[in-house]
């Protein structure tokens, strides 16, 4: 929807890929065609098992002020390995379906063109990597990054385990700084205070209408996807200034 009204997001260095984010950004950096998805095939649109209890107490977890947040972290990976889900490969396979590569962007100046955030789940430590030479597959970081507690199981990389990157600093929209006019895109606005950003890009009414209360139906998928492109010439509006400037 942003190119189409003439706001190429690929052009953005660095994108900050986290959770879902992940997900979007590893598309776009790579030139996927995000045309190709808009629907799923039948088998993509099956719910897997999860339990979204799970998520709730990694919430009360995080919200609990006695706690360090690496300690916060450990616990939420240990409810993460104990989870009933899916196992890790299926989750991998819808990553490697989406994103449609395993090799990173190239670097642009210098400077990476990616940065896909992720938790250590023994060690509760956030990582972030961004294909250099560390030998971690794109669609690998892009499922552990998007693993969430209770919905995906945490992902195998060098012999240790990987979970949701939300979990190791929100939106992470920090990463990005310095670079330029910040841009984050939310689709669960109540989540974060929008820190850290120029911009600020949260679905609207209708969009929230098109995610339902689960977020873990794909029978959303496509309406979702549709909202995306509805909303998207108002949200270029809105980059292109913080682009420009003041001065235009």
């Amino acid at each position: 929807g942003l190119r189409r009204a003439g706001l190429d997001p690929a052009a953005a260095t660095p994108i900050v890929g986290t959770s879902a984010g992940a997900i979007a950004g590893a598309m776009i950096a790579t030139g996927r065609d995000l045309a190709e998805v808009a629907e799923l095939p039948p088998r993509g649109r099956e719910r897997p098992p999860s339990d979204a209890s799970v998520m709730v107490r990694a919430f009360e977890l995080t919200a609990d002020p006695d706690l360090d947040p690496d300690e916060v972290r450990r616990r939420i990976g240990r409810l993460a390995l104990e989870a009933d889900t899916p196992p890790e490969e299926r989750h991998l396979a819808g990553m490697r379906y989406l994103v449609g590569t395993d090799a990173w962007p190239g670097r642009r100046e210098g400077r990476p063109r990616l940065l896909v955030t992720a938790v250590d789940v023994a060690s509760g430590r956030p990582v972030v990597w961004d294909g250099s030479d560390d030998g971690v597959p794109l669609t690998a970081a892009v499922a552990a990054s998007s693993a969430a507690p209770g919905f995906a199981e945490p992902v195998t990389i060098g012999g240790r385990r990987y979970m949701d990157g939300a979990f190791g600093g929100g939106s992470n929209a920090h990463l990005a700084a310095g670079a330029g006019a910040v841009v984050l895109v939310e689709p669960l606005p109540q989540m974060s205070d929008g820190s850290g950003a120029d911009v600020r890009i949260v679905p609207d009414e209708g969009a929230r209408e098109a995610f339902g209360d689960d977020v873990g139906d794909m029978a959303r998928w496509t309406p979702a996807y549709r909202e995306g492109l509805r909303q998207a010439p108002a949200a270029a509006a809105l980059i292109g200034s913080a682009i420009r400037g003041p001065a235009g």
